[in-house]
């Protein structure tokens, strides 16, 4: 019998905890076969991907995104997820798009800085007051016990209707200063411009980089990757496909080899903090196999509740 998942019933059933040792455990298996198609027209894109994890299920998902559905209040991002049979390729679920979508992304950059935030992070700058940057607030609150949030947005009025929903969170709009202030910064754009610096960095910091997924997307400069311990969530869903590491590699500013770990070598432990005032990066490149494991954990949820 094929499940409907449906998100605001199946999403109490969820807890931040369990997905990332879901995500965990998903990289303990065979390494994911995956693939992108990516279409373009002007600012807009539509993304097919699919994974498959021998031992865990298949999945094909397709999203499309239109930012300036922004202007007609409708969502910038939709989609359908669709779960399958790893033996068989009978269809297992259809799982809500925007659920699995917001737990991938936050659970994703959340996994990442378990592992390389130092452990005493409690300021954490928020740069976007969009939907992703709403759901980090959650995922971050869930381990980071003494978590304080500040948010900028190249609007400032959307950080402030985000700061007046939430008492978690303060507006400001002096971004280099609130960098400054930062154990984690978090950013969650589509800017095709760095908006941070490098220079404005100062050791133990950690930043989650979750917006540019394109070739023509950046949110830190050349001088950031360059101060940084740099991480990926998967070197194949990255390296040749966002900007954010493009871009670097390309000017010369890190080679292949200063991409120090991505997610398949959280066993090894080698993904991981290694000195308090080091300055750590994690590229959030959110691949098809993510969504898989994100889907997988959700349907086990659901199944059993």
């Amino acid at each position: 019998m094929t499940l409907n998942i449906i998100g605001p019933q199946a999403e109490a059933l969820l807890t931040w905890q369990g997905l990332t040792d879901a995500i965990e455990a998903g990289h303990r298996l065979p390494p994911a076969q995956i693939d992108d198609m990516l279409l373009y027209r002007g600012a807009d894109t539509i993304l097919n991907r699919a994974a498959w994890i021998d031992g865990l299920a298949q999945l094909v998902k397709v999203a499309t995104v239109f930012p300036g559905n922004a202007a007609l209040h409708r969502p910038t991002i939709n989609g359908a997820v669709t779960l399958f049979d790893d033996k068989t390729g009978e269809l297992l679920a259809l799982v809500d798009f925007h659920l699995v979508t917001k737990w991938k992304t936050a659970g994703d950059s959340l996994l990442a800085a378990k592992k390389l935030a130092r452990p005493d992070a409690s300021t954490i700058l928020l740069v976007g007051a969009g939907t992703v940057a709403r759901s980090m607030v959650d995922a971050y609150a869930s381990h980071f016990a003494q978590a304080r949030f500040l948010v900028w947005n190249r609007t400032p009025a959307a950080a402030d209707a985000m700061a007046a929903a939430d008492p978690r969170v303060t507006a400001v709009t002096d971004l280099a200063a609130a960098v400054g202030r930062a154990d984690i910064i978090c950013t969650a754009t589509m800017s095709t411009e760095p908006l941070i610096q490098g220079a404005w960095l100062r050791p133990g910091q950690h930043l989650d980089l979750i917006g540019a997924y394109r070739p023509d997307m950046r949110e830190v400069d050349d001088d950031a990757m360059r101060r940084a311990s740099v991480f990926v969530d998967s070197r194949a869903t990255t390296v040749h496909h966002i900007g954010e590491v493009m871009a670097p590699l390309a000017s010369g500013a890190i080679t292949p080899s200063d991409i120090r770990a991505d997610f398949y070598d959280l066993a090894s432990g080698s993904y991981r903090r290694q000195s308090p005032d080091e300055i750590t990066i994690a590229k959030n490149g959110g691949g098809a196999h993510l969504d898989l494991m994100t889907a997988h954990y959700i349907m086990g949820c659901w199944a059993n509740r």
